[in-house]
């Protein structure tokens, strides 16, 4: 099998991909202004998906078979990327439910609601998943950890649930963002020739203002939309916080994220049976029940991981990333379209990793040409992909909260703060040619 198609069908074979957000981004949105209930369910992701890869397959490429054609998109579906966000989200919702049943989940969260003023519990839950993801340097390691969590102490204590759960996002994009152990970080880095300090360095002082900004906003607003009012009964027991606290210890500590939800749905059975609060055939059932809650995640990346690839084989990503390189006429242009193809590519593909392999090639090479810094380069990719994950209305965080707390990608995306102002000032640093360093100075004069 070849790895492109013999015909380029250049922007035509985006079409798949635009005719799924159609599909359920419009219906959704249509049906939400009709004041119909669960209006994104009404066209379901998985029909549309569905309809979309019967699109790809079918309506391309008719000199090849249908059996090759699956060939290429079964290469997508299957790769390893896809297969390690299954596990990782299935041991997750494990943990997670193993953690529940023996009752972990009411205590930290009646222990939550007790030591932390109502009026700081939604830029609280921004600012630990800050601290988690720029500590273990993953996004969904923190959302799989923390959404659940804040979705429950937001049910209970009454809070706005869009708002907790794009604090919930923001905060776990933020750290993916910043990390110098994520992965976005390191193919940024490595992709253009900067170095890691330098790329910190720059990336914390326009991620900073926009933070602090959010953590403001949500302070001032996180007790309007549900009120502040708390079940009488916020019991909790210390020991049944216990899996938590290891979970997030060994995550810092740097422990494979694998190993790190072992641990806990461990931990959690053995305190559970000890305290006599479960049994192990009750233990295994929750695990079970836990899994069962992530199979269609871990099944929906997979059908769009497959879509991809085809997309990519009918040259659908080659025409998008050429497309947007010719649109360039200064530094500044360069930099803004450095950014979008990476935000493009990441939007597209839900994954901001592929977004910055795919780009940094690109970024490097017109990066040298105008001068940028590679530091800058590699800013820019990271802060434009991690940005497109927190706004699209079908990534997986956005699926998580909708699981846990009910909230539709409209109660959420009012309240996501922190990508419009990160955009904003990564914008302002590059109009106003803001913390440039020597070199780039020299180069405009």
């Amino acid at each position: 099998m070849n790895e492109r198609c013999k015909k380029n069908y250049k922007a035509l074979a985006l079409f798949p991909m635009l005719l799924f957000l159609i599909l359920y981004v419009g219906c959704g949105i249509v049906f939400t202004i009709l004041g119909r209930e669960s209006p994104f369910s009404i066209m379901s992701r998985y029909t549309a998906i569905l309809i979309t890869i019967m699109v790809a397959l079918l309506c391309y490429d008719r000199e090849e078979t249908v059996s090759q054609k699956l060939e290429v998109y079964t290469r997508g579906y299957g790769n390893s990327g896809v297969g390690m966000l299954a596990i990782i989200v299935l041991m997750a919702g494990a943990f997670q439910s193993a953690a529940s049943a023996m009752g972990g989940k009411e205590s930290i969260v009646n222990m939550g609601i007790s030591l932390i003023p109502a009026q700081f519990l939604v830029p609280g839950i921004f600012i630990l998943s800050c601290f988690i993801s720029t500590c273990i340097g993953s996004a969904m390691g923190t959302q799989v950890a923390m959404i659940p969590v804040a979705m429950a102490i937001a049910q209970k204590a009454g809070l706005n649930i869009g708002m907790a759960g794009a604090a919930s996002i923001a905060g776990a994009y933020f750290g993916d963002n910043l990390s110098v152990i994520s992965d976005t970080t390191i193919c940024a880095t490595k992709g253009v020739g900067a170095e890691m300090r330098d790329k910190f360095r720059m990336n914390v002082t326009i991620a900073a203002p926009a933070a602090i900004i959010t953590i403001l906003l949500y302070w001032l607003l996180g007790s309007t939309g549900g009120g502040t009012a708390v079940a009488e009964d916020l019991s909790y027991n210390v020991i049944e916080v216990i899996p938590y606290v290891v979970v997030l210890i060994t995550a810092i500590a740097g422990v494979d994220v694998i190993i790190v939800m072992l641990v806990g749905i461990v931990l959690s059975g053995v305190i559970g049976m000890v305290m006599g609060t479960i049994g192990f055939f009750d233990w295994a059932m929750a695990v079970s029940a836990g899994m069962e809650d992530m199979f269609y995640l871990a099944v929906f990346a997979a059908m769009v991981s497959g879509m991809i690839e085809l997309i990519r084989y009918y040259g659908g990503m080659d025409w998008l990333v050429s497309t947007m390189s010719e649109k360039i006429k200064s530094s500044k242009s360069c930099q803004y379209v450095i950014s979008l193809i990476s935000m493009a590519i990441a939007g597209i593909t839900l994954n901001n990793t592929v977004a910055i392999i795919i780009s940094a090639p690109i970024a490097k090479e017109l990066g040298g040409k105008y001068k940028i810094a590679p530091k800058r380069l590699a800013s820019l990719l990271d802060i434009f992909a991690c940005a497109a994950l927190m706004l699209v209305p079908h990534d997986s965080a956005v699926l998580l909260v909708n699981q846990y707390g009910g909230a539709s990608y409209g109660e959420i995306i009012r309240w996501q703060f922190y990508p419009v102002f990160l955009i904003l000032f990564t914008c302002a640093t590059i109009q106003l040619g803001l913390l440039r360093t020597k070199e780039e100075k020299n180069a405009q004069v």
